[in-house]
């Protein structure tokens, strides 16, 4: 890191990162300048990043193209180096998760004790920026594709440095939101069954989260059978690939023919959500966690629905709250209970960042890493 003015704790500083300036084109890797952080911020080095299909969406424009240009990655590990007037939650020399969700602690959510919906969730004001003078947004607030990057320290969640900064970078958003699904979304209880509608990371963490929470069957559902083989790897006592047979039909010839109590949808897709609704039992719970595109929609014949009752409900970032989850989940992670070594199919440079999408796009990885 190179100071571009200032001493020790103030002026700006000169960072690299991968910046997607125009929807739909590669991101590429260039430098950017860091102000100083203000007061509540922090200033972290990044260790490693998840490459997410968020970051792929925000990219090719599916979010909006008024964001432009995109400061790419929100899955970080890394080492606080400065903070600003009046932070306590972290020092220089912390090794952190970041996470896209800091409860503000006063909007209307928080003050009725629902900090996992904070509606105004905390993040630094926007100080990066391209060698040009062009703001940088980060994506979710947080932005890792990047030797460096500035949150506020609310979004920094301290973990163990002997733990692998890969695996605890995965934390800070696909695993979370699988295992959260699970475990605080759902509330899985031991002993019931499941049905998981796609089996890529988040999927395959759901698939985790389940059989942690002490389901017994878990049914992994999706059309390639490099990611069914996953599946089982990852805990899915079952597997069904919708190309050879009716999904919904092959779930409930499993469960004795009355579906599962518990349905995940990782995908974001109208045809998954209804085959995730109707492979419930009476009374069971379906949670929606794949984001669709801004121009999906989804017709339900409701009779059915309202014979099947039951909950549907969406889950968001897994319903966590970062500050107690994620140690937590890296504490797992320790004891072998959760297999985040397995997760990481890939370990990349910064520059291999498109190539990093590329093969997700391909089906080839759960996740690639970025080592910074």
């Amino acid at each position: 890191m190179a100071d571009a003015a200032g001493g020790e704790g103030g002026g700006s500083i000169v960072a690299r990162g991968v910046i997607a300036r125009e929807p739909g084109q590669p991101g590429v890797v260039e430098e950017f300048t860091i102000d100083a952080p203000g007061p509540g911020e922090a200033l972290v080095r990044i260790l490693a990043s998840g490459v997410c299909h968020t970051d792929l969406s925000a990219k090719n424009g599916v979010f909006g193209t008024e964001w432009f240009p995109f400061l790419l990655g929100h899955e970080g590990a890394g080492v606080v180096e400065r903070v600003g007037e009046g932070v306590t939650n972290v020092a220089p020399g912390d090794h952190v998760i970041l996470a896209w969700r800091a409860p503000c602690g006063e909007c209307r959510f928080c003050r009725v004790g629902q900090p996992h919906l904070c509606a105004a969730s905390l993040n630094a004001e926007k100080r990066m920026r391209t060698m040009d003078g062009k703001t940088l947004t980060p994506i979710l607030g947080i932005g890792t594709f990047c030797t460096h990057t500035l949150v506020h320290s609310k979004q920094c969640v301290p973990y163990d440095p002997a733990l692998p900064a890969e695996q605890m970078s995965l934390l800070g958003c696909g695993v979370t939101t699988g295992v959260g699904a699970a475990l605080n979304s759902a509330d899985v209880k031991p002993g019931t069954s499941a049905a998981v509608f796609g089996c890529g990371g988040v999927g395959n963490s759901v698939i985790m989260g389940a059989k942690l929470a002490g389901a017994t069957t878990i049914i992994g559902v999706d059309i390639d059978p490099r990611k069914l083989a996953w599946a089982r790897e990852f805990g899915a006592t079952h597997t069904v690939n919708p190309t050879e047979g009716d999904p919904v039909a092959a779930i409930k010839a499993i469960t004795g023919g009355h579906g599962v109590n518990y349905a995940f949808e990782a995908v974001g897709r109208a045809e998954t959500i209804e085959q995730a609704i109707f492979s419930r039992d009476l009374a069971g719970t379906c949670v929606i966690v794949g984001v669709c595109g801004p121009e999906a929609t989804f017709e339900l014949p409701l009779a059915r629905f309202f014979d099947l009752g039951g909950n549907l409900r969406i889950s968001w970032y897994g319903d966590c709250l970062p500050t107690r989850d994620f140690p937590l989940l890296a504490e797992w992670y320790r004891q072998g209970r959760l297999d985040l070594d397995r997760v990481v199919t890939r370990v990349i440079s910064l520059e291999e960042a498109e190539e990093g999408f590329h093969a997700m796009e391909r089906g080839e990885t759960l996740r690639s890493v970025i080592r910074i």
